[in-house]
């Protein structure tokens, strides 16, 4: 036993190593420039940069709009991935191929994906097209309060996959005896559902929650190639914030803004998890 642990040990070692050089040791430097009030040669300032962020009306607007679409994004994404990987789970055979078709999106090119969506959206566009034939005057999707519609369908479509597979594996770690005996008792399917399925899919639910909002925060890069460095108001996220920052050289600005985004997420993950542990008891 005390073998397997050390080989277990050599073998994180490289990760961990990674994780600490390229990720852990870079934020602390970032996290020690939030608290001066110049990179080079600085002064301790306290909280007065994160004093100064709050009442940035840039960050301000993308910390408003980065919130609202996780809070359309996230739910939406589980209750459709949630829904498609029923009905998977009900089908006998080519199970494979259905799940198959939703990972699809996951290893398309960003480029590729951002053409796509481009002839989709744009002003002469395939949608627009299509209303036009039909009599309707052209929407500019992309340049009015649309985006963020399209920005979340995106999302959605690109996201979907990851966790259908992820509710499925759930869907199948249930055991089958469960429904057979709630059906002899008289339970329905909806009452299948509530009492069984949903209890045992919280685990799943956490961990699909938590990779759907980080998930969220990387949605800057299809932004960015669709729209570029300062997109219609809607659809201005903290990354564009702080990819702006580090555009004009504000440290810190950048530095303070990535360490309340950490935070944030830190925060949301002990939630979730919290949350998994009161469920389970």
């Amino acid at each position: 036993m005390k073998k397997a642990k050390e080989q277990a040990i050599w073998f994180i070692l490289p990760s961990a190593l990674g994780f600490i050089i390229f990720f852990i040791f870079p934020f602390m430097i970032s996290l020690g420039y939030a608290f001066l009030d110049k990179p080079v040669g600085g002064q301790f300032v306290g909280l007065k940069n994160f004093i100064d962020l709050c009442q940035n009306s840039s960050y301000q607007k993308a910390l408003r709009n980065t919130a609202i679409f996780m809070g359309l994004c996230v739910p939406l994404n589980i209750l459709c991935s949630l829904a498609i990987s029923m009905l998977i789970n009900t089908v006998k055979r080519s199970k494979q191929l259905f799940t198959l078709v939703f990972l699809i999106p996951l290893v398309i090119p960003s480029g590729s994906m951002v053409f796509f969506w481009k002839m989709m959206f744009a002003n002469d566009g395939f949608i627009n097209g299509i209303i036009v034939k039909f009599g309707g005057p052209a929407i500019h999707w992309l340049e009015t309060g649309w985006a963020l519609g399209v920005i979340v369908l995106i999302f959605i479509w690109k996201n979907l996959g990851y966790n259908i597979v992820l509710l499925l594996a759930g869907l199948s770690a249930i055991p089958k005896d469960y429904y057979e005996a709630a059906s002899m008792d008289g339970a329905g399917k909806w009452q299948s559902f509530k009492y069984i399925t949903l209890p045992y899919l919280v685990p799943t639910f956490v961990l699909t929650t938590l990779m759907s909002v980080i998930n969220s925060f990387k949605v800057f890069k299809e932004i960015y190639l669709i729209t570029g460095d300062y997109p219609q108001h809607s659809i201005y996220m903290l990354q564009h914030f702080m990819n702006n920052m580090f555009s004009s050289l504000n440290y810190q600005k950048l530095t303070t803004a990535t360490t309340v985004l950490v935070l944030g997420i830190t925060l949301i993950t002990m939630g979730l998890f919290k949350i998994e542990r009161r469920v389970a008891e």
